[in-house]
């Protein structure tokens, strides 16, 4: 049986693309705080299951929840960046990004205990705007990324990326692991999780990872973030109404269709699959 890549991109409620211009980041630490909580049930979940994943997370979470840290680790699971605050990658100059990625790692690893290898960008935002990206990446001496939506979207997205891994810098063995998409005729679907595995049919997500298993024969790379597991947190009732849409909606049936999805497919770490997924890059 093919092992498909489970992630977490472990943020809180009042921390996603779709609030930063409604909540202000000077606001946060005055809010309520539920990443705690949301990603130990999480755990729970992922224990329950008997499956391992990968926590893509905020240095900015790390920095306050270091225990939530060690027991990840603990866990069996891989702890990786998500970089510190979630500022979009294409806002930053290439020495803040640097300066980003070492902040993070170095509050991570000293939380965990666990050298971090991989990467996932704040909202996909590692695209065409970004050619320092990956390069910094591969200097910085990390392992993989896996921070580019091949698929046309408003908010993040770079439709000519390859759809499997793929070698971003020439001379370095670093990989890029773009989330997984499907396809339908001449069009590319997302599908790697997150909002559009929340908000639509199981079904869906279902037949997408099997094609990819099946016809293509590489594994899927699925994520989600702990808040999607949690009807009762706070509503931002000044956000855009497309926003609200999309974050609230179907929070109450995500932690069964989560159940159901490590049932129906087997699920390892993103970095289990750097051996393989490097002999067949492009």
């Amino acid at each position: 049986m093919m092992h498909n890549a489970l992630s977490v991109d472990v943020e809180d409620w009042f921390q996603v693309g779709a609030f930063e211009r409604t909540i202000d980041r000077s606001d946060w630490e005055g809010l309520t705080h539920r990443v705690e909580r949301n990603t130990d049930a999480v755990l729970d979940l992922f224990a329950q299951a008997g499956v391992t994943a990968t926590f893509f997370t905020l240095g900015w979470v790390a920095e306050r929840y270091p225990a939530l840290m060690r027991r990840i680790a603990e866990a069996g699971h891989e702890v990786a960046s998500h970089g510190y605050d979630h500022a979009r990658v294409f806002t930053f100059t290439p020495e803040q990004f640097r300066a980003d990625l070492r902040k993070a790692r170095a509050i991570l690893e000293d939380a965990s205990g666990q050298k971090v290898s991989g990467y996932r960008a704040p909202s996909f935002s590692i695209d065409p705007r970004t050619p320092w990206a990956h390069p910094i990446l591969a200097e910085e001496g990390y392992a993989y990324s896996s921070s580019v939506a091949p698929i046309r979207h408003d908010h993040y997205g770079w439709p000519d990326s390859p759809r499997f891994a793929w070698k971003p810098v020439a001379g370095s063995d670093l990989l890029e692991l773009p989330v997984t998409t499907a396809k339908l005729g001449q069009r590319t679907l997302a599908a790697g999780g997150g909002g559009f595995f929340r908000l639509l049919p199981y079904g869906f997500s279902r037949w997408a990872i099997r094609q990819v298993n099946g016809q293509a024969q590489r594994p899927a790379i699925i994520y989600f973030h702990p808040w999607e597991i949690d009807p009762d947190q706070p509503r931002v009732a000044g956000a855009p109404l497309r926003s609200r849409v999309r974050h609230y909606t179907n929070l109450s049936v995500m932690a069964r269709k989560l159940r159901r999805l490590t049932q129906d497919f087997a699920w390892t770490r993103v970095d289990a699959l750097i051996a393989q997924e490097a002999a067949r890059a492009a």
